[in-house]
């Protein structure tokens, strides 16, 4: 974040301003520090306001306070900030979370007239006991995978970014998303941008063999250090491919390829809505077991 802007105080809570000096391809953000009376900062709000051809309606916001500030107003102060700015922007909508079911976070949010529009379940794989030998076996005719670590191959580049569509109509229930769209510029600034926190992007994709191009994906992080879970990041197959057990076969190779190449790594981490009930019962199938849920609010602030 740059230089701060000038201080305000609200609620007794003196809040300072300040810029995102690195915006990304397809989002910036904005940020407020929220101080004592004695200058000690005790909570920070974070505005992502998303810059992507098809989300320039939306923004996500953030606020976290020190546990022993809580209860005194610096929380409320900041998000009124945060709507503030994204109501002077002319968003149509704010999303906060997810934040764990039956959370001080969901009560929070709930009191300042935000609504829950998405629950999702959270589930681990340990990689020990993952069998996935049978779902790897199962014959896709007219498909093959591929897989890869890092950016995609510039031969790949095209196909794999039209490919992202496979996402646009996952189950969001009540949450403002909108279709977004991809490009060869996007899929690569993300790829680089998990390249610079130290981390693997790592993915596996099915190609249609009768014109050789990418018809579904399925992307995971492994922590660079290597150690403990990797986290999945989406598995999506365009449309007019369903059916055919692609989903499945891509996170079993997902699965094979983490343990293979990344052995140190003991679990698998993923979130899906509730109301996507074929990727959970993917997951289920695949030996993965929840751990918890949460839910993502939404505040609507008019038309964009």
């Amino acid at each position: 974040m740059g230089a701060p802007g000038r201080g305000r105080h609200n609620a007794g809570v003196k809040i300072t301003a300040l810029s995102d000096p690195h915006p990304g391809p397809s989002s910036y953000r904005l940020a407020w520090v929220g101080a004592a009376e004695d200058g000690h900062p005790v909570a920070t709000a974070y505005l992502r306001v998303f810059t992507a051809e098809g989300a320039e309606h939306r923004t996500e916001v953030e606020v976290s306070v020190h546990p022993a500030e809580q209860r005194r107003g610096a929380g409320t102060a900041l998000l009124a900030e945060a709507t503030a700015a994204a109501r002077g922007l002319g968003r149509r909508t704010m999303v906060a979370g997810p934040v764990d079911a039956g959370s001080p976070g969901e009560a929070f949010l709930s009191a300042r007239g935000l609504r829950p529009v998405l629950a999702l379940t959270y589930a681990r794989l340990a990689l020990e006991d993952a069998e996935v030998a049978a779902a790897l076996a199962e014959p896709h005719p007219g498909y093959r995978l591929l897989s890869w670590e890092g950016t995609v191959p510039d031969e790949l580049a095209a196909t794999f970014a039209r490919s992202r569509r496979a996402m646009d109509d996952m189950p969001m229930d009540e949450a403002d998303v909108g279709a977004e769209t991809w490009d060869v510029e996007r899929v690569r600034s993300i790829a680089a941008a998990v390249a610079r926190r130290g981390d693997i992007l790592c993915t596996v994709a099915a190609v249609d063999d009768a014109d050789g191009t990418i018809v579904g994906f399925s992307e995971l992080v492994v922590p660079g250090a290597g150690t403990g879970d990797a986290q999945h990041y989406g598995t999506g197959v365009l449309p007019g491919h369903r059916g055919h057990g692609l989903a499945r076969w891509m996170k079993a190779a997902a699965i094979r390829h983490t343990r293979v190449n990344h052995p140190q790594v003991t679990g698998l981490r993923t979130d899906t809505a509730d109301s996507n009930v074929a990727m959970r019962r993917i997951n289920d199938a695949l030996g993965y077991r929840p751990t918890h849920r949460s839910i993502l609010f939404q505040l609507d602030l008019g038309r964009a």
